[in-house]
């Protein structure tokens, strides 16, 4: 039998039995959703909520535990005094506080020329912020343009 002959063999069953893992293995990656790398402390449960939130839309998380996020903030742009309880990073773009999942899915389809997301302090009934009473307060996710200025992207109303 020629080389010939012996790499047809090969690619045949390749085909046959290599091909679907690899068509598998592809598709397990295209599922992910983008990476989010949420900069939180190590004992906040409302993070670990909102990280569970993320999962849950699809988004592949990465944490790191800080003990002093101000730095983080300061780094990636976060507005004086529009700060929240995590920050986060996700195709070039900052995640300040409990965003939902679909406003960051919305901001890495529309790739606006801006800083990032934030949502001041923590609304009772956004994402990490919910209670057994199903109480929602009115809030606003905001865009922070190149200059730090900021703009309502979604409105939130109370529930």
């Amino acid at each position: 039998m020629g080389y010939s002959a012996c790499m047809n063999r090969r690619h045949a069953l390749f085909a046959l039995l290599g091909a679907p893992v690899l068509f598998r293995a592809a598709g397990a990656l295209a599922a992910q959703g983008p990476l989010v790398v949420v900069h939180k402390s190590e004992g906040c449960s409302c993070c670990k909520l909102w990280v569970d939130h993320l999962q849950k839309a699809g988004f592949t998380v990465k944490v790191i535990d800080e003990s002093n996020m101000g730095p983080t903030k300061e780094r990636v742009g976060v507005p004086v005094g529009k700060a929240s309880c995590h920050t986060a990073e996700v195709g070039g773009y900052f995640v300040e506080g409990h965003v939902p999942a679909t406003d960051i899915q919305r901001l890495l389809r529309e790739k606006p020329k801006a800083k990032g997301l934030v949502v001041p302090a923590m609304p009772l009934g956004s994402p990490g912020m919910e209670v057994p009473s199903g109480q929602v307060d009115p809030y606003d996710v905001l865009l922070v343009g190149m200059d730090g200025s900021t703009r309502v992207y979604a409105h939130y109303p109370k529930a």
